[in-house]
């Protein structure tokens, strides 16, 4: 075979991976809806969340707008106006529905956002069917992992707006409860040396998660597992969020601003500590890891516990060692748990609950956003941002991997984000 029939025949093999891909992913996102009413699908509980519905229509936008219109010829939008309402912070594609009333858009109804996704799938199948170039094949691969986003947000979104329901209703009925109590927290040690940082496979990575270079690591401890509830309800318990010196002066305001007490969907009745899941409001499960804190009340819990936070050269360092398992939105659990078996290495570093880094979200040596309107996806929030690592229990397992860089404000709580203590090596 000459290496131009072999080219093709490569290029025709991807586009049928692709194009399964596409229908699994977008089948995965529409099961999330099973059960939900229309009124569960156009609430925004917050500025920060957005309604199901608009998660639907958005991840339609996106093939629409960087797949279908400059790719696929005589391709007719479903409707003009949804290029402004649907469209999140691409400035370089035009105007933009305010995010802080996504909650307002009664129309289009939900039957007509599912046929616009109808919409976009027939003429998706069109386009794949034209084996176009590996160039706007890039940009369809990221909108399949930018859905997968989306799923994850659909679920921590809808967490948020059942919270604020004094039905307390549940999403799914699955059993949250961890099958066994954790062990004592071991610290595992990591002697200082060069690693090699970010993706260097064959598959799809973010730009943000290139170019790989070296970087020198110092000696350090990480914690085998995540802080559990347990060890974080004795830092409530000891003054934690009344005790000034343990916060970063921001987060102090914050917490002092929103009057934190506990992390977020935690409730205290009768002496007695529930917690709110996607399965409803539960007794707390001591031993699970503690999720749904902001990285300032990270930062301050491992302050109190004389530690601090993993850099994130630190954690991928560990973690590129590791296989991708864990408990992830596939286990249909929607809450972290406990390990039944955390054996001798580092457990849980993939799946359960995003863990906070001391990191700041800053581009890697050498970082260029890609050129265009899709530039626009990691670059510009590289600013007031810290990033975490690892997954969650909503996050698709097939999305994930050890040089994934996730990010949010300090402030954010929403995510399923929990702490992995770190700290200097006994020999320093």
């Amino acid at each position: 075979m000459n290496s131009r029939l072999k080219t093709t025949h490569d290029q025709s093999r991807h586009a049928v991976v692709l194009l399964e891909a596409y229908r699994r992913i977008r089948s995965a996102t529409e099961a999330l809806c099973t059960g939900l009413s229309a009124e569960d699908c156009a609430i925004q509980s917050m500025p920060d969340a957005s309604p199901v519905k608009w998660h639907l229509a958005h991840t339609s936008w996106y093939f629409e707008t960087f797949v279908l219109t400059p790719e696929l010829s005589g391709y007719q939008p479903f409707q003009q106006q949804f290029k402004m309402l649907f469209n999140s912070y691409y400035v370089g594609v035009g105007d933009r529905h305010p995010r802080s009333e996504r909650g307002l858009l009664s129309r289009p109804s939900l039957e007509e956002v599912f046929a616009y996704r109808q919409h976009v799938d027939r003429n998706i199948e069109r386009w794949i069917e034209t084996r176009l170039s590996s160039a706007p094949m890039e940009v369809f691969e990221l909108g399949l992992n930018h859905e997968q986003q989306h799923q994850e947000l659909i679920l921590t979104d809808l967490k948020h707006l059942f919270s604020r329901s004094p039905l307390k209703p549940s999403y799914r009925k699955t059993s949250a409860n961890s099958p066994a109590a954790t062990r004592e927290m071991r610290w595992l040690t990591y002697p200082p040396g060069l690693s090699h940082i970010g993706w260097d496979g064959d598959g799809f990575a973010f730009d943000n998660e290139l170019p790989r270079h070296q970087q020198y690591v110092e000696g350090f401890q990480l914690a085998a597992r995540p802080v559990t509830c347990r060890e974080y309800l004795a830092f409530i318990d000891d003054g934690g969020y009344e005790r000034a010196e343990l916060w970063l002066s921001d987060g102090w305001e914050m917490r002092s601003l929103h009057r934190w007490t506990a992390p977020l969907y935690w409730e205290k009745k009768d002496e007695n500590w529930y917690e709110f899941t996607l399965m409803g409001l539960r007794a707390l499960d001591l031993d699970s890891p503690v999720c749904h804190v902001s990285f300032y009340e990270a930062e301050a819990y491992a302050r109190w516990a004389n530690a601090r936070l993993p850099t994130e050269a630190e954690w991928e360092s560990v973690a590129v060692e590791m296989p991708t398992k864990g408990h992830f939105a596939e286990s249909g659990i929607l809450h972290p748990i406990a390990a039944t078996d955390e054996g001798d290495g580092p457990h849980q570093m993939f799946g359960d609950v995003w863990e906070w880094t001391g990191s700041a979200y800053l581009g890697y040596p050498g970082y260029r956003p890609v050129a265009g309107a899709v530039g626009e996806y990691n670059g510009k929030f590289m600013v007031n941002q810290f990033v975490l690592r690892g997954g969650s229990c909503a996050t698709p397992w097939s999305h994930i991997r050890p040089t994934y860089r996730n990010f949010f404000p300090p402030h954010a709580r929403w995510q399923f984000s929990g702490i992995r203590l770190a700290r200097p090596s006994e020999s320093r």
